[in-house]
């Protein structure tokens, strides 16, 4: 396999620096950031007091050696600087935007220079910080259609916010949860559903059998609500589903054509057919 290379226009840079940049983001997000280091960025969420997402991103530890550059949505970048501004009080951290700097996947046979392992998946590939300009081989367009054909979930395009609890985004199998390092913002309900291990409902890849329409509802043969369908392309496709039909092999269609709920090998699920 050739390495593919794309610029994630789709993504944006914040930078948090300053002697309390550690505590501050530790205090507030569901991952590690002491795990932080220039080969290993964690992937993270700032949850509400309820659980429920906000936001998620990939923390960088910064070249110059203090703080952490944010790999976070573009367009929710400018929300997520204010909301993080919101917890600073007398924080000496700062939160900026950092315009100057671009965000890279690749993915095939080998890592470019500087490129840190994607932290949620492997078969993702590698990601990295870097000024633009960067020559590349493949587009956003076919990064999307990688990380759909492995089922991983991409921000609030997936995850809708303020309403899916961070384990259902399914956190917990793609490294976006630490439950040893204590407190966080939402940490008391994530804890409660982790220890009772049931998720009722979650995001699953599902391979769709034709175009997708207005209605994105997925239904059981008697037309029961098992679902809805997030983003998809080239016949693949993220969809929110509760785990009863799944568990339950139950037939699920879309706009009445077939869909087949899959399991790849980092989410096994009773039910679901092998990706």
């Amino acid at each position: 396999m050739a390495i593919h290379l794309a610029h994630l226009s789709d993504r944006a840079v914040l930078e948090i620096t300053g002697p309390d940049a550690v505590p501050f983001l530790q205090g507030l997000v569901t991952n590690d950031v002491a795990k932080v280091t220039p080969a290993t960025p964690v992937w993270a969420a700032l949850l509400s007091p309820q659980g429920k997402y906000l936001f998620d991103f990939l923390i960088f530890a910064r070249p110059e050696g203090d703080g952490f550059l944010l790999d976070a949505e573009a367009e929710r970048a400018e929300m997520l600087a204010k909301r993080l501004s919101m917890y600073r009080l007398r924080a000496k951290v700062e939160v900026t935007p950092r315009p100057d700097l671009s965000v890279y996947a690749a993915w095939g046979d080998s890592a470019p220079e500087g490129a840190a392992e994607d932290p949620r998946l492997p078969a993702l590939g590698y990601r990295w910080i870097t000024a633009p300009g960067l020559s590349t081989t493949a587009s956003l367009e076919d990064y999307d259609a990688h990380r759909l054909a492995l089922g991983v979930p991409n921000g609030s395009r997936d995850i809708s916010v303020d309403k899916m609890l961070w384990l259902e985004t399914n956190a917990v199998e793609l490294n976006g949860v630490d439950f040893r390092k204590g407190c966080y913002v939402g940490q008391e309900n994530t804890a409660r559903m982790y220890h009772r291990s049931k998720v009722r409902k979650r995001l699953m890849p599902v391979r769709l059998s034709a175009p997708v329409g207005e209605d994105v509802t997925l239904r059981t043969p008697d037309g029961k609500d098992a679902g809805e369908l997030r983003s998809h392309r080239n016949g693949q496709g993220v969809a929110f589903l509760r785990m009863e039909y799944v568990e339950a092999n139950a037939p699920l269609t879309l706009g009445g054509a077939p869909v087949e709920v899959l399991s790849p090998e980092w989410l096994p699920a009773s039910g679901a057919a092998e990706a």
